[in-house]
């Protein structure tokens, strides 16, 4: 089988011809169509490795022709959360468009005819109905006391850190076009990295790694605020997370689990020594980048395996706030919170946290959103904090 990559003029309409694969970021983008290879890496820790070792050995049987410099075929994927579960998937289109900064090129596996999709198809969305909200799989009043039983382990010293999060489903009468989706969350959220895999789509703000080469990166978020939109009232809501010693307490377990993994694979790292303020168009976040160069050969998704699940989305210690979370938290995340992203044939990649997120199936779907308790934190602040992040994806999927 034979895979060609070369260079095309740009820009290219990535989202009109209805991709099934998606990935769209400040310096990458992706619009993947068909299926070249799926691979499903079952349960447990090594899901990672197994991924891996599989797209390596589909590529060692194609004949790869790379007309554009470092580029070649991609594998789009996303892993659940909990290593138990199942769900776990990375995907190999037939078509991929693609862009790297200012340059757009094409794959192909096979000969698949690619030249429709070079085209605009028409900016006429489907028919829509508006989206219904049918409630959560733990009513709002349970969800407040698994809080309350999990802050009361935090107090007797059992733990520093746990996210709890919840769901919420929603229906309508025609299926949901995610096209008109993933225009809305690249829009609003130019800055955050919106993907759909295999019918997981969101907008994520939260890089969990990305590795080109040698150089890795980054960006631990933890630590949130509403925004307002009074300027003078948003810039106090800033400086009041900036200055709240609850928040730098939720935030300081995510960024030293990412510093410990990446310490120990790095021969330089690099970070703030503060946490800064990320904005975004619905909320505020506590944030920590770093930078590093390997001090070995590791893959990206050697690197994800390493680092999920971070205590931004877990807990700490991680053991500890991963049975807590089967205990209290009454659903199965799936792919929620769980790595989405990209690996290629050189082991480079870019992977996020699927947050802002949804499961879509037809005319169904499946919102997230989760928060972090520490000591100080207040079950009914907590529970607004999730109102406040599900609003992203409700305002997307609305009229």
């Amino acid at each position: 089988m034979r895979i060609h990559t070369f260079e095309v003029p740009g820009p290219l309409p990535l989202l009109d011809h209805d991709p099934e694969i998606v990935w769209i970021s400040p310096g990458h983008a992706l619009a993947g169509f068909g299926v070249a290879a799926r691979i499903e890496p079952g349960t447990g820790p090594d899901r990672f490795n197994r991924a891996e070792q599989a797209f390596t050995g589909w590529l060692g049987g194609q004949q790869l022709v790379d007309d554009f410099p470092g580029g070649g075929p991609i594998a789009v994927g996303s892993f659940t959360f909990d290593a138990f579960s199942s769900g776990s998937t990375l995907v190999v289109p037939r078509v991929t468009l693609g862009r790297r900064g200012d340059c757009w090129w094409v794959t192909t596996v096979d000969g698949a005819d690619y030249h429709p999709l070079l085209h605009p198809a028409g900016t006429s969305d489907r028919p829509t109905d508006r989206p219904r909200y049918a409630g959560s799989s733990m009513p709002d009043v349970l969800w407040l006391d698994a809080v309350a039983a999990a802050l009361a382990e935090i107090e007797a010293g059992r733990l520093d850190k746990v996210v709890l999060a919840r769901d919420y489903a929603v229906w309508s009468r025609v299926p949901f076009d995610r096209r008109r989706l993933l225009r809305r969350l690249s829009e609003r959220f130019p800055e955050c990295f919106t993907f759909l895999v295999e019918g997981l789509v969101g907008a994520s703000p939260e890089l969990l790694v990305r590795k080109h080469g040698m150089a890795i990166e980054s960006v631990v978020l933890a630590g949130s605020s509403r925004r307002s939109p009074d300027p003078a009232e948003d810039e106090q809501l800033g400086k009041a997370l900036l200055a709240s010693e609850k928040d730098h307490r939720e935030h300081e377990p995510a960024a030293d689990s990412v510093r410990r993994v990446l310490a120990d694979a790095c021969s330089r790292l690099e970070s703030n020594q503060e946490p800064e303020l990320v904005t975004l168009a619905n909320v505020m976040h506590l944030a920590t980048r770093f930078s590093g160069r390997l001090a070995g050969h590791y893959s990206a998704l050697e690197l994800v395996k390493r680092l999920h699940p971070t205590a931004a989305v877990g807990g700490q210690p991680t053991d500890t706030a991963l049975d807590l979370i089967k205990a209290l938290e009454g659903m199965d995340r799936g792919r929620y919170a769980g790595p989405v992203g990209w690996t290629d044939r050189r082991g480079d990649g870019e992977w996020a946290i699927a947050l802002r997120c949804a499961e879509l199936s037809g005319a169904r779907a499946r919102l997230f959103a989760g928060a972090g308790l520490v000591a100080g934190s207040l079950p009914e602040d907590e529970l607004e904090e999730t109102r406040v992040k599900l609003l992203a994806m409700q305002e997307a999927l609305g009229g």
